[in-house]
């Protein structure tokens, strides 16, 4: 018979940043083992829940038995399988054990000829699965697959689990499936609220479960729909208030976590705290307290937050003012932090950096600082920016790291030396690049504006990347404790979407001069070059660009970042042409007989051509070459790579009439030359071959 399952575990209070993982774990595991013994639908629905005190799955269509199914398998070639006396090898004992096939079947083996032996098969109709028998070890096995990283032990048990286990229930329909997990006798009996419930609550049917919970237990057992109701309540209440909540990655997630029965109230602090960095004060309360801070219209902190609480009352007063009381020595901290470390300037903290070790084979932070300072003032200079202002703010970009605040947060480096940058006098656009050259912090996360802020930022980011790969610390398959993917995706970003005229390999080089003579180790250079176009593929590919476009202009290792949009804009341009594809098939025959050439090849000379269609195609590179240059000195891709069509006829021409590799070698060269003389031009703005599809 067809009915629904339920199993829940319940427990302590389970991990919350780990909470909804485990559920989602636990019920796939669970759904896997009922369907691996056809005890389910392999592709059929399942409902997951999971609430801080218990992990819960809810299956429906499951059956009391599985059918019996015919099992045919192959087991081993009859020479392994037995002995010379023809008696049963261990090896095939070893694999019947294995398979769970008694020995008594060896008689009914069928022998057949598999390839050039005899093999022999087993047949057989097995039983099919009673779920009273099985379910237990399903639920086992799905507990043993859970990402748990510390198990512990409770009391005098054996087992071990992530928290103490107080209760299982393994319900179909409404008959208890007997069984023991983790030293638990399964029942139809669970818990609600801790508080709220009125005692033990037991359930009519698997069926029942999400709605008997909510109404006798107050529990919203289902996590997705928790993680909305909250999600609801908090909007309402912010829009009473003519507010918007400060956004937080993670943080509806953990508060989901935390409680079975949601209900959000409104708290409040005094107004004087609002003097104090609003950053520092949204973190403290977002990350200590996981309070939703609320912004004004203008996008500023007000003194008010909300509080997601797992108590439904009548009267919150006690609620509201108990977290009025816990966040007031936060935010008495964080005004403390503040004006402790505005009594330093931030000049004066660089001394301290000396002693902050940033790598033992890259020295301290102030050896970095002093490179950063070097480096970031030579990108302004090729800017053409404010060279001075780029260098100090690279100067005091790290002092921060030694204040107070930022030692409690670190998540406020950069911001809080801004403020503190302000306070000292430092001219505005030193503070903003303080703050700007960690950016961009995360994918699509905003650039630093301005040529002195992008100055800091190259600079603090090519010095990591120059660095740790000089020193051999590369990222390797998803391993990257340094961050240098974020690094370099963000070196690229800059330059390419600010856009800013500087070249990379050039870049790269400044970067690699500030380190003391013998630290960076290799070709580096080359390497870190071919990791950043590398991720420039990737970048431009998720942006939309199509992947033979893409490997056109990425072909040539561009180093002027700045120029590869504009370059794949005119590629989508070109592939539009009705010459286009007959010239990348060109190119594509060019570049594969001047692989061939031995030795370097020279310039064409007119006074060997023997073919009309030779010196038609000479004449036509002679005219086109000036247009080539002139467009692409002018960053007008798209009309030097329209100018190419022009080339089509006498290319074909060239390729019907001549034969280029012919056995006169002052011939044979000649053609070579006036070949290569065309890839350059072919090759511009694009390597056009890889544009080229096989028909």
């Amino acid at each position: 018979m067809n009915q629904t399952l339920l199993i829940e575990l319940r427990t302590e209070e389970l991990p919350p940043k780990a909470l909804a993982r485990l559920g989602e774990v636990f019920a796939a595991g669970v759904h896997a083992g009922l369907s691996s013994r056809n005890l389910t639908p392999a592709g059929g629905a399942y409902e997951w829940f999971a609430t801080p005190r218990r992990l819960a799955i809810q299956v429906p269509q499951v059956l009391v038995q599985a059918p019996d199914a015919q099992v045919f398998e192959k087991i081993m070639p009859v020479s392994v399988a037995l002995d010379a006396n023809g008696n049963p090898s261990p090896a095939l004992l070893k694999k019947l054990a294995a398979k769970g096939i008694p020995e008594s079947a060896i008689p009914s083996f069928e022998k057949r000829v598999d390839g050039k032996s005899e093999t022999f098969y087993y047949q057989a109709t097995v039983k099919g699965a009673k779920l009273d028998e099985v379910l237990a070890g399903i639920v086992a096995d799905a507990l043993k697959k859970l990402p748990i990283p510390k198990l512990m032990h409770w009391g005098d048990r054996d087992v071990l689990f992530v928290r103490p286990v107080h209760g299982l229930v393994m319900l179909h329909g409404n008959r208890v499936v007997p069984g023991e997990v983790l030293g638990l006798s399964s029942q139809k009996t669970t818990l609600g609220h801790r508080f709220l419930s009125r005692g033990e609550i037991t359930l009519p049917s698997a069926d029942a479960y999400a709605s008997t919970l909510e109404n006798q237990g107050k529990v919203m057992a289902s996590y997705a729909q928790r993680k909305a109701n909250i999600a609801a309540q908090l909007d309402a209440k912010a829009r009473e208030l003519q507010a918007t909540i400060n956004p937080a990655e993670g943080l509806l997630d953990e508060v989901t976590a935390l409680v079975e029965w949601p209900v959000v109230y409104v708290g409040e602090f005094e107004p004087e705290f609002l003097e104090v960095p609003q950053e520092c004060l949204i973190l403290t309360m977002q990350q200590n307290q996981k309070y939703f801070p609320l912004l004004d219209a203008q996008g500023k902190l007000i003194n008010k937050f909300l509080i997601v609480s797992n108590m439904a009352v009548a009267d919150p007063k006690h609620i509201v003012g108990g977290n009025a009381r816990v966040v007031r020595p936060r935010l008495a901290d964080a005004r403390f932090f503040f004006n402790q470390d505005r009594k330093s300037t931030l000049a004066s903290r660089l001394e301290k950096l000396g002693a902050v070790v940033y790598h033992n084979k890259l020295g301290s932070q102030l050896q970095r600082v002093e490179r950063l300072e070097a480096l970031a003032q030579k990108i302004a200079v090729r800017l053409q920016s404010n060279a001075s202002l780029a260098a100090r703010a690279a100067r005091l970009a790290k002092a921060d790291l030694v204040t107070d605040m930022v030692g409690e947060f670190p998540e406020l480096q950069g911001i809080m030396g801004r403020y503190y940058a302000l306070h000292d006098g430092e001219a505005p656009e030193v503070a903003e690049a303080i703050a700007a050259h960690y950016q961009p912090r995360f994918a699509g996360d905003a650039l630093p504006q301005g040529n002195v802020a992008a100055a800091a930022a190259l600079a603090d980011k090519l010095d990591a990347l120059v660095g740790f790969f000089g020193i051999g610390q590369v990222p390797t398959g998803d391993k990257d404790p340094f961050g240098l993917r974020r690094a370099a995706l963000g070196v690229l970003r800059i330059l390419l979407e600010t856009p800013l005229p500087l070249d990379l390999g050039e870049l790269i080089q400044d970067a690699a001069a500030g380190f003391v003579p013998g630290v960076l180790q290799g070709d580096f250079a080359d390497h870190l070059l071919d990791f950043m176009l590398d991720r420039l593929r990737g970048y431009l590919k998720d942006a939309g660009y199509a992947q033979d476009g893409v490997e056109a202009v990425l072909a040539q290792k561009p180093t002027r970042i700045d120029r590869v949009v504009p370059k794949l804009e005119a590629v989508k341009v070109f592939v539009t042409l009705p010459e286009a594809q007959a010239l990348a098939a060109a190119n594509k025959r060019i570049g594969n007989i001047l692989k061939k050439a031995e030795g370097p090849v020279g310039e064409p000379d007119v006074a060997l051509f023997q073919e009309g269609a030779e010196k038609s195609l000479f004449e036509r590179v002679l005219h086109l070459a000036p247009q080539i240059k002139s467009f692409t000195a002018n960053e007008d891709y798209t009309a030097a790579l329209k100018a190419l069509s022009a080339v089509r006829a006498e290319v074909d021409g060239f390729f019907d009439e001549v034969m280029v590799m012919t056995d006169e070698p002052l011939v044979r060269a000649n053609r070579l030359a006036l070949l290569q003389s065309l890839s350059d031009q072919l090759n511009a703005v694009a390597d056009i071959s890889r544009l080229a599809v096989e028909k």
